[in-house]
């Protein structure tokens, strides 16, 4: 299936480039917050073969260096690739509010930079589901809390 944008709806709304299907749950056991990665539908093709070859990849900000980043296994010619990944932040819930999750969806090129394909982020500065998402998170700890969030091509990180 194609997914073809539709004319006319421009204007203040960033260009929709795919949807991501997230899990967050609070480890009261662990003290972590563990993400899971599930899958992703219609994403943006990036490739010349009308494909993408995405990978997600997920930072936990401000200041939590390389132990708050992690990224998933890169999948071939997709544009709906299922991950079903999940990631651990050692964090202490009252630390959580603070926090902000950056989910970025790139494509892997050989030989050349990665293409971003359209990111969100979740945390107290996000709005309608994104910010709901994390708030349940926050307040229903040991649950594993599953939404969708669109993707959209903006705060572009460049990819490392």
């Amino acid at each position: 299936m194609l997914a073809v944008s539709q004319p006319g709806k421009e204007g203040t709304e960033a260009e929709e480039r795919g949807r991501i299907l997230m899990s967050l749950m609070y480890s009261t056991q662990q003290n972590r917050l563990i993400v899971g990665v599930v899958r992703c539908v219609h994403l943006a093709a990036m490739d010349a073969n009308g494909y993408s070859d995405p990978y997600v990849k997920i930072c936990l900000k401000p200041d939590m260096g390389k132990k708050g980043k992690c990224k998933t296994q890169i999948k071939k010619r997709t544009l709906n690739p299922e991950f079903n990944e999940e990631f651990s932040f050692d964090i202490k819930h009252s630390e959580l509010a603070k926090k902000t999750l950056d989910i970025s969806v790139w494509d892997y090129d050989i030989g050349k930079s990665n293409d971003y394909i359209g990111g969100c982020q979740l945390g107290i500065t996000a709005k309608g589901e994104r910010l709901k998402h994390w708030y349940e998170c926050l307040k229903n700890k040991d649950k594993k809390i599953e939404r969708w969030h669109t993707l959209v091509n903006e705060n572009h990180i460049a990819s490392d």
